[in-house]
């Protein structure tokens, strides 16, 4: 095989907390290493100063660690991909400027990723893989979106959040009952014990395919100003299992909406809260009863991972979609 047809992908995930390298072979991983950063614990939330000297000390390391468990040579990579936004600014740097100065000294291409789009082709990674058009609900942390993807390289938000995204309310619901950073995933393992319906929280009402998540974290707010002190050492996981399901009940009925408007029914989830087990759960509930077919990506495939920046990066790849040499990271998202 040529170069040409023998690819080859370094990719680079540098957006939060999480440094990850990967190596791709036409479409296949061969590895993906991630490095988290246990420091933010200390803080309740990720503090952007910290991330970004923790991804200065990882990069290195994780890089040549993702190399050696591909089994090749720098000198075998057909490109460097990197995550460009959106995502924490001074994070992203350290990523841009490794991945700028590795492709600059192999002569090879660049190629940029957007965060978001990866997120969704993380489906592309393993069988099976959704057909177009799908619907892709993407979740994370920092954004709460519908997606319809016509294709690799051809995607149209049909409806977002107006302020918070889903991760955000589950995280500062955790704060709110004292959790430990990252409250999350907490949230869900409490939920799996507690009664759903044991308390009633609003679900947020929004016009079209949108969401908004700022209410409700009001509402558990002052729900929890209410209480005894002694309610959540008795209630806990179904203070949990009820917040859990207004969030799900708000992310599925816009979900249901989308696809009975668009007459799509490949339905796909994707970002870091997509890991969640009621949501899944969910996601697989209504695929039954709506007749859809759902995907649902591998748990490692949905937090932060380069896996998924090197798979969308191949799509890029063969389009010969290659980023100049002057690059600045975006940390806010501004569509596809």
């Amino acid at each position: 095989m040529t170069k040409e047809n023998n690819i080859y992908i370094l990719a680079i995930e540098s957006s939060c907390d999480d440094t990850s390298a990967a190596v791709l072979h036409n479409g296949k991983i061969l590895a993906n290493v991630v490095a988290g950063q246990e420091v933010h614990r200390l803080w309740g939330g990720v503090v952007p100063e910290l991330a970004s000297r923790a991804h200065q000390q990882h990069i290195v390391p994780v890089v040549d660690a993702a190399v050696r468990q591909a089994g090749i040579s720098l000198e075998q990579l057909s490109a460097v991909a990197f995550t460009r936004g959106p995502g924490l600014l001074g994070s992203l740097l350290v990523g841009v400027s490794f991945a700028k100065s590795l492709a600059l000294a192999l002569s090879i291409p660049l190629i940029e990723v957007n965060h978001m789009h990866a997120h969704i082709l993380a489906h592309f990674i393993d069988e099976p893989k959704p057909p177009f058009p799908f619907l892709c609900l993407t979740v994370s942390g920092g954004h709460t979106q519908i997606v319809q993807v016509n294709g690799p390289v051809e995607m149209k938000i049909l409806g977002e959040t107006i302020d918070d995204a889903a991760g955000e309310a589950f995280d500062k619901t955790a704060k709110l009952l004292g959790l430990p950073y990252p409250g999350g995933p907490l949230i869900d393992q409490y939920a799996a014990q507690g009664n759903p319906d044991a308390f009633k929280f609003p679900v947020p009402q929004t016009p079209d395919y949108d969401y908004s998540f700022s209410g409700l974290k009001t509402s558990v707010m002052y729900f929890l100003q209410k209480q005894n002190p002694d309610f959540l050492s008795a209630h806990l996981p179904d203070v949990c299992a009820s917040v859990q399901k207004a969030i799900i009940m708000h992310l599925m009925k816009k979900l249901k909406k989308a696809s009975a408007d668009t007459g799509i029914r490949h339905i796909a989830i994707a970002g870091g809260v997509s890991a969640n087990n009621g949501l899944r759960k969910a996601i697989e509930t209504e695929g039954a009863d709506s007749g859809w077919t759902t995907f649902i990506p591998a748990f490692e495939y949905c937090t932060d991972n380069a896996a998924m920046i090197a798979i969308t990066a191949y799509f890029k790849f063969l389009n010969h979609d290659f980023a100049g040499q002057t690059i600045a990271p975006y940390a806010r998202f501004s569509g596809f």
